[in-house]
């Protein structure tokens, strides 16, 4: 499909971007990035961000980015941001070096959006075989912006196996003009910071934190989302607390404390070297019902680097 030879203008990011890093931050306008996740914390960036106190004069360490919303919307001169999917660090890599730009993402939804229109949604499963065989950045943006429910999940073999979200006019032109500011946004704000995207397992991450760093933790929730990409276990999430709470910086890790269902049994209690703050969250993404409600989410900071009440305001 020959698409138009046009002049594309994009939204100017340039004054949503100087934000201080030093936190306590308040955030009145959350930054939402251009992929999303089971887990995402669009809605619970300002609880996180005026939790945590922290003067950014070393590196924010993030050993589970996902969707990136986190550091999006902190925007910290220097960072180290890992994780163990390859196709989420290779998307962030690909817009760092311009691989993947603006208007190539808005040329490439244009064109497999139409073809999407016109399969009556059969041509997801031509891009999803097409993605498991020969990965690529472009075709993972799709898959994710069109499958059911915006998820992000493999199987044991390591293939994505989300299936179509039923929606075949999904890339309208109001939705893909979305998405392209949404790169845009990202492109501008590592551009503009040294910011590095590397896959790693957690341990790899926070053995190269510094006294400076700060590390900012959300791992996969026990009983919630545990086919993100890889097993995520009970005694993998304790391994990770007793690592955490081994670094001489400091640390915050985001957890649930409970729904309607149940309670988290691995949550930690708040003791001398560690604070809890709590608050109500309600997810949309989720791959079944009891996992897309109101839970009571928790952020356990390490003690002397949680914001106090009045220092988040």
């Amino acid at each position: 499909m020959q698409l138009p030879n046009r002049q594309l203008h994009f939204q100017d990011f340039s004054n949503t971007l100087s934000v201080p890093t030093a936190l306590p931050s308040r955030i009145d306008r959350v930054k939402v990035p251009p992929i999303k996740c089971q887990g995402i914390k669009t809605k619970l960036v300002p609880f996180i961000l005026s939790s945590i106190r922290w003067q950014g004069t070393g590196r924010w360490v993030e050993p589970f980015v996902g969707s990136g919303v986190v550091v999006l919307n902190l925007l910290p001169e220097r960072a180290m941001l890992t994780d163990v999917n390859p196709h989420v660090i290779r998307f962030f890599q690909d817009i760092s070096s311009g691989v993947l730009t603006p208007q190539r993402v808005r040329e490439f939804l244009e064109r497999e959006g139409s073809m999407l229109l016109k399969s009556g949604g059969e041509h997801y499963y031509e891009v999803r075989e097409r993605f498991n065989s020969s990965p690529s950045s472009f075709d993972f943006l799709f898959l994710n912006r069109s499958c059911f429910n915006g998820l992000i999940r493999f199987n044991g073999k390591g293939e994505f196996n989300v299936p179509f979200g039923k929606k075949p006019n999904r890339f309208r032109q109001a939705y893909i003009t979305k998405i392209v500011n949404q790169v845009a946004q990202f492109a501008q704000a590592i551009r503009e910071r040294k910011w590095e995207f590397k896959q790693a397992s957690w341990r790899e991450a926070i053995t190269e934190a510094t006294d400076d760093d700060f590390v900012y933790a959300d791992p996969p929730y026990i009983g919630r989302h545990t086919d993100y990409y890889n097993e995520w276990s009970a005694e993998e999430a304790q391994q990770l607390l007793s690592g955490l709470r081994q670094l001489d910086g400091g640390f915050a890790l985001s957890t649930w404390k409970e729904n309607r269902y149940r309670a988290n049994e691995y949550l930690p209690e708040a003791t001398a070297d560690l604070t809890i703050k709590t608050t109500r969250h309600f997810y949309h993404v989720g791959s079944r019902e009891e996992f897309r409600n109101s839970i009571e989410e928790a952020l356990v900071i390490k003690s002397g680097f949680a914001a106090n009440a009045e220092s988040q305001l």
